[in-house]
């Protein structure tokens, strides 16, 4: 189920896993083996690493297998970093080559990823399978978003396009090209589905949508179901134009034989208001022959394959094989059935609204142009004129297209051609005849596809509204190179140049614009202009002119040929650059043509014929003639067709008239299609367009399978190499600063100052110490541009910089843990230091009293013990004081966040008021508006319909001046077609006369040589009169003798023929008996090899069975061991366990042993002292002293003693544990291999199993089949059976045959001896001739002068003889073969008779494998038993998996609702985000504003500054000049002189001079006033700059503080979110799960279900069709049995006639006794048998030719007869065949009743269902009437109301003209106030709707708010609970402490030992069981308390 969901994710087909993508170890392989691409044959091209450069060349390690390679420097491309693997824009590689494009395309594919962009290019390649990436969710999922936030996809496209269109109001084309196969319709479908579905203006409505033509809701692609009617019929024209312009093709099954560009128009609002389709290049050739493994059009097979028994008869269909233009016959498409296929195109016409009529006379159309090829031509004897032997599919197919036949047959093989002035018939020959009707059949097909195309443009374009943009949709085959290329492939590669130029202009526009938007200095380069010379060199008119005009040219001259026009090609074009002739004399092609994706060779085969594309024009006209008013509207123009006479090749005189009168009315192929495309391109031109390139992975039509040179080439020629040149030439990398500066930092770590630096600046300075060319880069505002190959070297750099930081760190981190360890050394030995200080004190202490006196108070002290007791107690206090610190801070949070929740939720509250207010007003308001609106609408409808009603009247007007007008032109025609016809009289009055002239010149001739014949004839006649007496009499005598041989001849020949057909049935019978005999042995030979099989199957069962018994063996014996082990693991553990618990006892012990020791060596030590001190005792203490002594050196050495046994028993104890745990591990590791054996024996057990059950399953396959072959076997068996039973009949037959054919021998031989008898008559009546004839030569003797002639004739009777007497030898010889035929007859008669025993012997056998089988039948019939109740079985878990189904379902709503509920929740946090994110931009741009007003402020300031500085300099300059002039003053003062200076002009000139100063004076305060003023208001300036930034900084503080707690808030509620989503998306998934696994066997149970309704209804079906059969057999058996009857009656008719015969034998020997008489009177008439003879020879020839004649009828009828015969036994045949399968389905029957009895209980409940949902519907039904009957009353007295007003309207009308006028001033005033009502109605609209959005945003913070409230009191009422729980626990530790500590002091460490080994067995045997586990815990748990009681 998992793997099912991963299959069905779409994600998987559209995102790529980034973490694939960002894969180290790669990027870390990638630098270091320096990978490069190098050409490969298999690949393409192939990784490698580069080892060495040896020059020129270089030495490569191919990454696959290692091997190396010598390849030269310039075939080795640059590959990518793994960053751009998988990459969705192929444009932002940083190597742009050929492998890396074909690398990266590749890897998506074989990702499951068919998009890629590339550039402009969005590239598709085919996935050969179905992908679930085109749902309604992923619609929805691309809808309103921009091409880089989603994955490459066509939808994508379609959107950008559709958005633009929006937005910018320009028209979208996108161009779908590609190869055939490549998937380009698809992708079509895809946009068209998408529009339909975005644009559609019907998107709420369902059923109501749907016209009252088609009831039903009519299911579209891909889960769209419902949408308008335009859009309907815009998705249902692809269907018609599929089934009428696409076939199946060797690449592909649905091949668009066609181009096609659908135009989609939209209005204003983006609604899709009509549609348009133009077609292109329809490849109507294939409508009359395909090759090998193709088809036709869809269509011809969908209509003999769907069409009924009323519609074939009216179409006159008949079988596929019948149609010559169907050349493969019937080929079905895997998948599709054409019948259904039928049915959908019908459907879709429907919806299109195609009346009945127009689909049938379409239909009749479509088999005319089958029935054309069944036209048959043969060429006369004599002649090479053509002729029609049979004219039956001439009658059908005028019959079809409403034609006379007379008049056909005439047009197609006599035609008349003008030569001249004069209108001459020409006989057509064979050749011309056939292209004449396959050229009319390709234009009939071409027509007929013409209107189709124009009637759905009407049906798509019929509304009123206008559009005001429009999408189109380029569908057109992309570039095709084949070995020879015709003129189609010319036009096609000339659109794809053309294609190619828009799509390279457009790139390279946008291109510009983006440089010229980031201020980037670049000179423009028009790309499209590369292309230019090639598409001159096709399309140019003149000087020189193109292929096209050249084509053109030629198709004028009448003895041009294809030759002719290659050879003025070369001459014209020969030297032109992109043209080429072929290389070498021996080449094919005629010319190349050097395209943008190669060098094509063209070849000119019938280029001339294809340009003009000429017809028979005399059918031409007939069709333009014809009955049927749809064939003569398809060929309405048959003025602009090229006729025969074009084409005929006549004289100079002839082409002069013909060019002078069709001059202008036709033009050629070439023309119009260079026509269509450049309206095409200034369509295109005017658009935005966008591209899909669709590419073919293989031809193999296999998933998953991708051929790199195939793609390469297509890459190729579909432009996308191209687009990448062009990216190359300018820079395609571009990285927005952030990101650079982000990636790339590391490698000028000291370029950026610390502190905040613009981006620009900031990639500035590391672009600088990056030191780079300035010609590989360039900086833009927002980004920075690079050439190709410079972000791999930069990511090169990078890789290296970050492999020596890292090897640098690495460095730092040993060296940290090197000094650590270091560290670590020196604290040990420090310690070790001061423990050998301590020991070395204690050894010194050891024996000072005070030091002994001091340890054994020690212990006794509680004080130490209180100061530990103490320490913990703080550490517990010191532990709770910090819980309580948290939970208080908690809790301070939590209130805080509480006010603050109250604040803002007072503040909502505030607003909310606000906004009731204002939605108060707003209402008051809209009402008005509404009032106001009602009432101009009001207005607005009664002007409307009076407009509507002058319209109206308009265009009756209209029509009828239209008609006036049609009437004016016919008979402006009419008159110019009178003036032509007098014109032409005329001329033929003139060339009349001429004529006559003649004529009478001639008729004086003939008259004269005709007295002369008269004359002749005359003599002639005479002696023919003599001639003929004498022939008469010679042919009387001829008549008898040749009566007498005819009827000889005849009976000779009836025998032979007798014998034959006894032969014929003899040889009939014995092959009809060897085929019978093998047969049997056939299948008697399969019967045994079944029964082999089966034994060898059921042994192969009974083995594998074995095998799994064992294996099952195996595996429960490996289990038992794995328990063994698993036990003694345990066992060896619980022996540790109590070897350690020992060990522990024995170490407690020793300690006691080593105090008891310390405590016996202390008293001794005090004995010596008292000893010592008791020196002066007596003797008995002295004796005490020895003996306490001795005690102590015992109790020394029994110590002694005791601690030896007890280290050995240490050691003893530790070598034991050494080796258990040595066993331990051992058998550990052993249980670990046995466990991993296991483990594979497992696998290999279940796949094993798995391989059994699979051939558990092909053997219960092969059992299926094995039985099936069982059935037909036995109805075989029952077959011989059948024929053993006629073979015997037969054998009945041919005995009574072969006792009739003795009988008739008999006859024979008796006939034969009457036959000898008169042959010796004949013998003695020749020797009596003899003898007369000596008498007679005797005669003539005596007359030998007379009678010389007649010597020769006698000879020549004497041959006769001779020949009469080796006649009579061959009857003889032919009775000896008659008597040896006879023989052998006889012997195989023989033969048959022993046959038959042994086959009485075989059919024994037989009988015996019959009684086999029945016992078989009986087992499979106890089976069936079984199975039904299996049956009963599977319909109650059905039942049952119904009811866990519908709980599931209840509960998957549930979860919903959740989810739902989440949902919604996550929608407001977005738009709480969102509104963060608002007002943080909405701070930001008053930053920016606030910016910018202090950076103007500071301009001025500083503007004034320099006005100032400038006032300064201009007033010290004024004081410099004032200084001046004083000085000049004084001297001029000083130097006064009498003589020669004036007084009086001195002072003029000092008053001046003082004015002059004042002035400056004046001037320099009022400057210096200025510049105080300036001064104070740049002091001000300063002072509020400060104040504004030091508020602003103030209030970003606030906010950024505002912004970061909610920030806070918001990530907690996003976790809290994210982790209850996690939650639901678990449980939701566990129930979708669950859900599919239910539905999938409800699907099983429902399709068993099913398969059994189907087979009692196909076994029904076949009841009726047999019975139906039985019907026909019979009829046939008694038409059989009279043709039978009348065959016999023929027989005995013969045998009258064989009677007869012989009557007229004896008459024949009368008559010869009379020519013997007659032969005596011969002597008398010797002159006369001379002529006689002579004149017999040519009678005799004529006898020979009639009997001849007889002959061959002859043989017809017994072949008729045989032909009757062999029909008889066929139908015997077939009757016993009926018989035997009604049998068989009798007991089929028996068996499908007990299952019918099943089905009818479920159909009886469905019944009572179906009369509960009946008797609701009639209950509706009767509502629903009674609506529409009162309904209808309405509109019956609407319509008589209406009627009366069209009366007054009437009468009113001239009123109303005038009023019209009045009231349009009026109107025009009106809209222009309805629209601005329109804006305020949309405006206060919009206000509306964001109050309301605004008010429902506050009332669900309100609720999250409280929500949250409610959670932080619970969560605080936790916190407060869990305190009180801490307490409790740590007054309860406390308790336990004392308690312990209690334990203690009266003797605790058992306590402790015990519970320690009860952890240790816990850990232990923490691996076991869950069971035994908890077991053996409660036990520990229960031990330790036992041990406390």
């Amino acid at each position: 189920m998992p793997e099912m969901a991963q299959r069905e994710d779409p994600e998987r087909y559209l995102f790529v896993d980034r973490a694939m993508v960002y894969n180290p170890a790669s990027q870390a392989d990638w630098t270091a083996k320096k990978l490069v691409w190098v050409p490969s044959e298999r690949h393409g091209f192939e990784a490698a690493s580069i080892r060495e450069e040896r020059g020129e060349e270089v030495l490569v390690e191919l990454a696959e297998n290692g091997k190396k390679a010598l390849v030269n420097k310039d075939d080795i491309q640059k590959m990518n970093p793994p960053k751009f693997s998988k990459v969705e824009d192929m444009a932002e590689l940083t190597c742009l080559n050929e492998a890396s494009v074909l690398h990266n395309l590749k890897d998506r594919y074989y990702s499951g990823l068919i998009y890629t962009y590339s550039g402009l290019f969005c590239v598709v390649i085919n996935p050969y399978k179905n992908l679930p990436i085109y749902s309604e969710n992923i619609i929805e999922m691309y809808r309103g978003k921009k091409r880089h936030e989603i994955p490459p996809h066509i939808y994508a496209i379609s959107e950008s396009a559709y958005r633009c269109m929006l937005q910018d109001r320009e028209d979208q084309s996108i161009l779908c090209t590609g190869e055939s196969g490549a998937g380009k319709t698809e992708n079509t479908k895809k946009v068209i589905q998408y529009l339909a579905h975005v644009a559609s203006s019907h998107k709420g409505k369902k059923d109501h949508n749907i016209p009252p033509e088609s009831p039903k809701a009519v299911k579209l692609q891909k889960g769209i179901l419902f949408y308008g009617e335009l859009e309907r019929q815009l998705l249902q024209a692809n269907p018609i134009l599929e089934s009428f312009g696409n076939a199946k093709t060797v690449k592909n099954d649905n091949s668009s034989r066609f181009g096609k560009f659908i135009r989609i128009n939209f209005d204003v609002t983006g609604y899709i208001v009509g549609a348009n389709i133009e077609t292109y290049l329809l490849e109507k050739s294939r409508a009359i022959r395909q090759a090998k493994d193709e088809r036709t059009f869809h269509v011809f097979y969908q209509l003999l394959a769907g069409a009924g028994e009323h519609l074939r008869t009216d179409l006159l269909l008949e079988g596929f094989n019948n149609y010559r233009f169907l050349s493969n016959g019937n080929i079905s498409i895997p998948g599709q059935q054409d019948k259904d296929n039928f049915q959908e195109t019908m459907e879709a016409m429907h919806i299109m609204s195609f009346s009945h009529d127009e689909i049938l006379s379409m239909l009749k159309v479509v088999s005319a142009v089958l029935q054309f090829g069944n036209i048959v031509f043969k060429k006369e004897r004599n002649t090479d004129q053509a002729s029609m032997p049979e004219n039956t599919a001439a009658q059908k197919l005028c019959h079809l297209l409403g034609m006379n036949v007379m008049e056909f047959t005439r047009a197609i093989l006599s035609p008349r051609i003008k030569v001249g002035r004069d209108y001459v018939q020409k006989a057509q020959t064979k050749e011309q005849a056939d292209f004449a009707v396959e050229a009319l059949a390709k234009a009939t097909y071409e027509r007929l596809f013409r209107w189709l195309v124009h009637r759905i443009n009407k049906a798509l374009d019929r509304t009123k509204r206008q559009g005001a943009s429009f999408i189109g949709i380029l569908d057109i085959a992309g570039f095709e190179i084949f070995q020879l290329n015709s003129f189609e492939q010319l036009c096609i590669n000339y659109t794809n140049e053309k294609l190619q130029q828009l799509f390279n202009h457009t790139m390279f526009i946008l291109e510009q614009e983006e440089y010229q938007r980031e201020g980037i200095e670049w000179s423009f380069i028009d790309f499209g202009l590369d292309l230019q010379p090639c598409i001159d060199l096709i399309e140019r008119p003149a000087n020189p002119p193109g292929v096209l005009a050249l084509l053109d040219e030629e198709c004028w001259f009448p003895k041009a040929t294809d030759k002719t026009f290659v050879d003025k090609l070369v001459q014209e074009q020969g030297t032109h650059g992109k043209f080429q002739k072929p290389r070498q004399l021996k080449d094919k092609a005629d010319f190349c043509i050097i395209h943008y994706a190669g060098r094509v060779d063209y070849k000119a085969d019938e280029w001339l014929m294809k340009n003009m594309d000429p017809l028979n024009d005399n059918v031409a006209t007939l069709l333009h003639q014809s009955t049927d008013k749809f064939v003569a509207e398809l060929w309405k123009d048959v003025d602009r067709i090229v006729g025969l006479d074009q084409v005929a090749g006549m004289n100079e005189t002839a082409f002069g008239a013909t060019y002078k009168t069709k001059k202008g009315m036709f033009r050629t192929v070439g023309q119009l299609y260079k026509e269509s495309l450049t309206k095409l391109m200034a369509t295109l031109r005017n658009t935005n367009p966008n591209f899909v390139r669709c590419i073919i992975p293989n031809h193999e039509k296999r998933a998953g399978k991708l051929e790199p040179h195939l793609v390469l080439e297509q890459l190729r020629c579909n432009g996308v190499l191209e687009g990448i040149r062009i990216c190359r030439q300018g820079f395609p990398n571009r990285i927005v600063f952030q990101e650079f500066r982000q990636r790339y930092e590391i490698l000028t770590p000291n370029a950026i100052p610390k502190g905040f630096m613009d981006g620009k600046q900031a990639c500035e300075r590391m672009i600088r110490a990056l030191e780079l060319d300035a010609n590989l880069f360039r900086i833009g505002q927002s980004k920075i541009f690079f050439r190709t190959g410079v972000l791999a070297h930069l990511e090169e750099e990078r890789d290296l910089k970050i492999t020596d930081i890292i090897i640098y760190f690495q460095s730092v981190c040993r060296g940290y843990l090197a000094r650590k360890a270091f560290a670590k050394k020196q604290q040990q030995l420090s310690a070790l230091k001061v423990l050998q200080r301590n020991c070395a004190a204690y050894l010194k202490l050891r024996h000072w009293q005070w030091w002994r006196l001091f340890t054994k108070v020690k212990p006794l002290l509680q004080v130490t013990r209180q100061e530990e007791e103490m320490q913990a107690k703080d550490e517990e206090l010191i532990k709770v004081k910090e819980k309580q610190v948290k939970v208080e801070n908690d809790l301070v949070e939590m209130e805080q966040k509480h006010q603050q929740l109250l604040e803002e939720k007072n503040i909502l509250a505030e607003q909310l008021q606000a906004e009731t207010e204002l939605f108060a007003e707003a209402e008051e308001m809209r009402a008005r508006l509404v009032a106001k609106k009602q009432e101009l609408e009001e207005i607005l409808h009664d002007l409307e319909s009076r407009v509507e009603e002058e319209e109206e009247r308009n265009q009756s007007l209209q029509n009828e001046k239209k008609k006036m007008q049609s009437h004016i032109q016919d008979l402006e025609e009419q008159l110019d077609e009178e003036e032509a016809a007098r014109q032409k009289l005329q001329l033929e009055k003139v060339t009349a006369e001429a004529k006559i002239k003649k004529m009478e010149e001639d008729i004086l001739l003939l008259e004269d040589q005709n007295s002369k014949f008269l004359k002749e004839k005359k003599l002639l006649e005479d002696r023919v009169s003599e001639m003929t007496s004498q022939l008469t009499e010679e042919e009387e005598k001829a008549k008898n003798l040749g009566k007498v041989k005819n009827k000889q001849e005849i009976m000779m020949v009836d025998l032979e023929e007798r014998l034959k057909k006894e032969e014929k049935t003899r040889q009939e019978l014995e092959k009809a008996k060897r085929k019978l005999d093998a047969e049997t042995t056939d299948l008697q030979d399969q019967i045994a090899e079944l029964q082999a099989q089966i034994e060898e199957l059921k042994i192969q069962l009974a083995k594998k069975e074995e095998e799994l018994q064992a294996v099952l063996a195996r595996g429960d014996e490996e289990i038992v061991q794995k328990n063994n082990a698993l036990k003694q693991v345990r066992e060896l553990q619980a022996q540790l366990a109590e070897l350690q618990e020992d060990l522990e006892s024995e170490k407690a012990a020793r300690n006691k042993a080593e105090k008891l020791k310390r405590d016996l060596s202390e008293e001794l030590e005090a004995l010596k002292t008292e000893l010592e001190d008791t020196l002066d005792t007596t003797a008995a203490q002295q004796e005490l002293r020895t003996k306490r002594e001795q005690e102590v050196a015992e109790l020394k050495k029994a110590i002694d003693e005791e601690v030896r046994n007890h280290e050995s028993q240490v050691q003893e104890m530790r070598q034991r544990h050494g080796t258990s745990l040595e066993e331990i591990s051992e058998q550990l590791e052993q249980a670990k291999r046995v466990k991993s054996n296991l483990e594979k024996n497992k696998q290999t057990l279940e796949s094993d199993n798995k391989e059994l059950a699979n051939e558990v399953k092909t053997l219960q396959q092969a059992k299926s089949e094995s039985e099936h072959k069982r059935k037909k076997l036995e109805a075989q068996l029952q077959e011989f059976m059948a024929r053993f039973s006629e073979g015997e009949k037969v054998k009945g037959e041919l005995s009574d045959r072969s006792h009739k054919l003795q009988a008739e021998l008999e006859n024979v031989s008796a006939l034969l001896e009457d036959a000898e008898k008169k042959g010796i008559k004949l013998a003695k009546d020749a020797s009596s001739l003899e003898s007369q004839l000596q008498d007679t030569q005797e005669l003539l003797q005596e007359e030998t002068r007379q009678k010389l002639n007649l010597s020769s004739r006698i000879r020549q009777l004497d041959e006769e003889k001779n020949s009469l007497l080796e006649q009579q030898e061959e009857e003889e010889e032919a009775r000896r073969n008659l008597e040896k035929q006879l023989a052998t007859l006889q012997a195989q008669l023989v033969e048959t008779k022993k046959k038959l025993e042994d086959d009485v012997g075989a059919l024994e056998g037989l009988e015996e494998v019959k009684r086999k089988l029945q016992k078989d039948m009986e087992g499979t019939s106890q089976k069936l038993e079984e199975k039904a109740i299996a049956y009963d079985k599977l319909e109650k878990t059905k039942n049952r998996l119904q009811q866990e189904l519908d709980d599931l379902m209840v509960d998957l709503d549930h979860q919903r609702q959740i989810v739902s509920n989440l949902e919604k929740k996550q929608k407001k946090f977005d738009q709480m985000l969102a509104e963060e994110k608002i007002i943080s931009a909405r701070y930001a741009e008053e930053r920016d504003r606030a910016e910018a007003e202090a950076r103007e402020k500071d301009t001025k300031a500083l503007a004034m500054a320099r006005a100032l500085d400038e006032a300064l300099e201009a007033k010290e300059e004024f004081e410099r000049l004032n200084k001046q002039l004083r000085a000049e003053m004084e001297d001029l003062m000083s130097s006064k002189d009498d003589v020669g200076k004036n007084v009086h002009e001195l002072e003029k000139s000092k008053r001046t001079l003082e004015q002059q100063v004042e002035e400056m004076r004046t001037q320099l305060e009022e400057l210096e006033d200025e510049l105080q003023a300036t001064e104070d208001a740049k002091l001000r300036l300063e002072v509020n700059m400060q104040a504004m930034k030091a508020q602003f900084d103030r209030d970003l503080q606030a906010r950024d503080e505002q912004n970061e707690e909610k920030k806070r808030a918001l990530v907690k509620q996003v976790r809290e979110m994210e982790a209850e989503l996690e939650d639901e998306r678990k449980q939701r998934a566990l129930a979708v799960a669950a859900k599919k696994k239910l539905e999938m066997d409800l699907k099983d149970v429902e399709a068993q279900i099913e398969a059994a309704n189907k087979a009692r209804d196909e076994a029904i079906k076949q009841l009726r069709k047999l019975q139906a059969q039985m019907k026909d057999y019979q009829r046939e058996l008694e038409e059989a049995r009279s043709s039978r009857d009348e065959i016999f009656a023929q027989s005995k008719e013969n045998e009258k006639k064989l009677k007869g015969l012989e009557a007229e034998i004896l008459q024949l020997q009368e008559d010869l006794a009379s020519s013997e008489r007659a032969r005596r009177h011969a002597e008398q008439e010797r002159d006369e048998l001379a002529d006689e003879i002579s004149n017999s020879a040519s009678g005799k020839a004529a006898l020979l030719d009639e009997k001849r004649r007889l002959e061959a009828r002859i043989a017809q009828l017994e072949e008729e007869l045989e032909e009757e015969q062999s029909n008889m036994e066929l139908l015997n045949d077939r009757f016993r065949k009926t018989t035997l399968q009604v049998d068989t389905l009798n007991t089929e029957l028996v068996g499908e009743r007990s299952a019918a009895q099943k089905s009818e209980n479920a159909r009886q409940q469905l019944e009572r269902q179906n009369k509960d949902l009946k008797t609701k519907l009639q209950e509706l039904e009767g509502s629903v009437k009674s609506k529409f009957k009162a309904s209808i009353a309405a509109l019956e007295a609407k319509i008589i109301q209406l009627e009366e007003q069209l009366e007054q309207e009437a009468k009113e009308r001239a009123a109303a003209n005038k009023i019209v006028r009045r009231t349009e001033k009026k109107l025009k005033e009106v809209f222009m106030q309805v629209e601005d009502e329109r804006r305020h109605a949309d405006q206060y609209k919009e206000q509306l709707e964001k109050a309301n959005s605004r008010m429902k945003q506050l009332k669900r913070q309100l609720e999250e708010a409280e929500e949250e409230a409610t959670r932080a009191n619970a969560s605080r009422r936790k916190l407060q609970r869990e305190l009180d729980d801490a307490t409790e626990a740590s007054e309860g530790l406390s308790r336990e402490v004392n308690t312990l500590k209690n334990r203690l002091r009266r003797g605790g460490p058992v306590s402790f030992s015990s519970s320690r080994s009860g952890r240790r067995q816990l850990q232990t045997e923490g691996e076991l069981s869950d069971d035994d586990g908890d077991s053996k815990a409660s036990d520990l748990n229960e031990n330790p308390a036992a041990q406390a009681e």
